[in-house]
């Protein structure tokens, strides 16, 4: 019931930017922490920021001053601007987060991602 869905990915040259979005979607839930991460090919699944319901962030060292994760908690939806872009920042982007239902009762959702191609 309950999903992720990002947007915004595409083609963008070096030095160029890009916004994606995530939205969340069901009924039943709030949403504690977001967060963004990004996968190259052949590469692992790694973080690139996160931000808590209090808007708290945190960004990986390699997108720190370039990148801004922020959240629209009316909307449950979680964005990521991304300026400066390096060739090296080509990867499938995806949304992850915590959800809950009860005080003690959370679960994690992925989105199916977004691709973000930068050319040199």
């Amino acid at each position: 019931q309950v999903q992720l869905v990002e947007s915004g990915g595409g083609l963008v040259q070096t030095g160029g930017s890009l916004r994606l979005s995530c939205a969340a979607s069901g009924s039943g839930f709030s949403i504690n922490a977001m967060g963004w991460y990004r996968q190259a090919p052949g590469k692992q699944r790694e973080l690139v920021a996160t931000i808590t319901s209090a808007g708290r962030t945190n960004y990986a060292d390699s997108v720190k001053g370039r990148f801004t994760i922020s959240r629209d908690n009316a909307k449950n939806m979680v964005y990521l601007e991304m300026n400066s872009l390096k060739p090296e920042d080509t990867a499938v982007y995806y949304c992850n987060a915590e959800f809950r239902r009860a005080i003690v009762s959370t679960f994690h959702v992925w989105g199916q991602g977004t691709q973000v191609t930068v050319s040199s």
